[in-house]
């Protein structure tokens, strides 16, 4: 089974090229399709080149200052026109993805591919549709904000209230899909309230749901953690709306 990782990317010069080349380095057949979101930090510029390389027939690219090669030939680079958000990021990715099974990566260091093999298992032993990555299973974990973890928690506590899931991480980047989920959702959201509007959806369409203990390294504000407390009311609202009205 093939599996697409769809990367969507804003901002990230600082992580971009590491990120892709542990991605690359997961044992599974696959491909990346990096999308864009109108970086405005050279991150974009970077990606334009690794395109250009690839459109020139090159396999690889020397990528992190020199010191390693990326593999280019089951990449795919798309750009966005302009920043919509991770959501609609997302939607550009999911709609370009040919695999069989279709996986969420963010563009930073706070998830690492190293968990691919415990977030495919239950896709390809058979037992699930959908799996989530939690950071609240056990899995080793960077000490971090207290107050991001409570918000966390209460947007996940509400989701469940309203999809009667016992979810432990609704919020999680890691989302793992059986290519039919997405042919059979249409997706709204642009920015972070994909989250909550994907757990309704599919809660809605009673699909198997796993979830699976992950690592996590969250980054500070200081080190390009993006998320506010608005994005948080936003994340309520989106609760509410796709739970009770769409």
């Amino acid at each position: 089974m093939k599996v697409s990782i769809v990367v969507p990317v804003y901002n990230e010069r600082a992580f971009i090229e590491e990120v892709l080349l542990r991605v690359q380095a997961t044992p599974f057949e696959k491909e990346i399709l990096v999308i864009d979101d109108k970086s405005t930090d050279g991150t974009r510029a970077l990606l334009e080149d690794l395109d250009k390389a690839q459109a020139a027939g090159n396999r690889e690219a020397l990528v992190q200052n020199g010191k390693a090669y990326l593999p280019l030939e089951n990449i795919r680079f798309l750009f966005q026109a302009e920043n919509g958000g991770k959501g609609a990021a997302l939607r550009r990715g999911f709609e370009a993805a040919t695999g069989d099974i279709i996986l969420v990566q963010d563009a930073d260091l706070e998830y690492d591919p190293k968990d691919y093999g415990t977030l495919l298992e239950p896709i390809f032993d058979g037992r699930a549709d959908v799996v989530y990555g939690s950071r609240f299973l056990g899995g080793p974990n960077r000490v971090h904000l207290f107050w991001h973890y409570v918000g966390n928690k209460f947007l996940t506590l509400l989701s469940d209230i309203f999809t009667n899931l016992k979810l432990t991480d609704m919020e999680t980047c890691y989302k793992v899909f059986r290519r039919e989920v997405l042919q059979n959702i249409k997706l709204e959201s642009n920015r972070f309230g994909f989250e909550p509007e994907i757990t309704a959806k599919i809660a809605k369409g009673n699909w198997r749901i796993y979830e699976v203990s992950i690592s996590y390294a969250g980054r500070s504000y200081a080190e390009g953690k993006k998320i506010t407390w608005r994005d948080g009311f936003s994340t309520l609202w989106c609760i509410l709306k796709f739970n009770l009205f769409g």
